[in-house]
């Protein structure tokens, strides 16, 4: 068992050690391998996946979105319950789920969506509960899409005075989003986190004007810790203070990259919540250590067909 896995058990309680994950949990549908014609239903979403990484790392965590009442909501569900997520605090609706249709190209994979009157971002805002958490995650399609769009920025900026806000805005662009309004929420939100995990593609979208390196020294002068995913040429992470550092990506036979940057994302949370005792002031080294764990973290999701991540052997 590496470090911190032995820190992290499958048996502790919510509390200051604990996540508070807000956001959408939905179904994509993603290719059938050989079969052009047929999609594949999977419960995903950014912040769905990133409670079910923390929670198969060990990390207790709590998902605040919101369920509809059709089977696709009662197979996210499972797959929430069955990693170990806690849904006290999850929402419920008689609507249908929200529907990400996956279209994976060279540059990566895009998304259209189906998300009108659907359950999925009816959730009303936990300002009154993230004091209960060490650590409190938002972004993706949520922190844009209304009415939720008005509760992650009502529970962010909580967040920002009582925990570690961490922000992953993982920008999606579809005809049913304003993208003028999207990006500049996406930005409010950046600019109120503790610490921002974004792809360089993010940074493009949301700053076009500025070069990704700069957009992260520039985040990280102002006090944040700043890490940058860049697909295969690996990850880097800014601190306040100090030069960037960077790691190479893991070298594996890619099957699926569906999935990849959100257990990124749980590997960097898990790794801060034991490790870095969510801390976002590192050293060169601790930053390293942490791009090293979360890296091998992604790396069990891409050499598979689903997302689940499971916790590298050494830490």
């Amino acid at each position: 068992m590496s470090g911190i896995d032995a820190v992290l058990g499958p048996d502790a309680a919510l509390g200051t050690e604990a996540v508070l994950v807000l956001g959408e949990a939905l179904i994509d549908l993603v290719p059938v391998a050989g079969e052009p014609e047929v999609r594949r239903a999977q419960p995903g979403g950014a912040p769905a996946n990133v409670a079910v990484g923390l929670a198969r790392l060990g990390r207790p965590v709590a998902f605040a979105g919101a369920l509809g009442g059709d089977g696709f909501a009662r197979s996210i569900e499972r797959r929430l319950v069955d990693a170990g997520v806690d849904l006290s605090l999850c929402a419920r609706s008689e609507l249908p789920t929200t529907l990400a249709v996956a279209d994976p190209g060279e540059s990566g994979t895009g998304y259209h969506f189906h998300l009108q009157s659907t359950a999925t971002f009816r959730f009303p805002d936990r300002a009154a509960d993230v004091g209960r958490f060490g650590a409190v995650y938002a972004g993706g399609l949520a922190a844009v899409v209304e009415p939720a769009a008005q509760a992650v920025a009502a529970t962010a900026q909580a967040a920002a005075r009582h925990s570690l806000l961490v922000v992953d805005p993982n920008v999606r662009e579809d005809r049913t989003i304003d993208p003028g309004r999207g990006l500049a929420l996406l930005r409010e939100l950046c600019a109120l986190a503790h610490v921002v995990k974004a792809s360089d593609e993010d940074l493009v979208r949301l700053w076009p004007d500025t070069d990704p390196d700069e957009s992260c020294r520039r985040l990280a002068a102002e006090g944040r810790l700043v890490v940058l995913t860049r697909g295969a040429r690996g990850a880097a992470a800014y601190t306040p203070e100090g030069p960037p550092v960077s790691v190479p990506a893991v070298p594996v036979e890619v099957v699926n990259t569906i999935g990849a940057g959100d257990a990124f994302m749980a590997g960097v949370l898990a790794w801060l919540g034991t490790v870095g005792a969510w801390q976002r002031t590192l050293s060169a080294e601790r930053a390293g250590a942490m791009l090293e764990y979360a890296s091998r973290v992604a790396a069990s999701v891409v050499t598979q067909t689903g997302t689940e991540p499971s916790a590298p052997a050494h830490a």
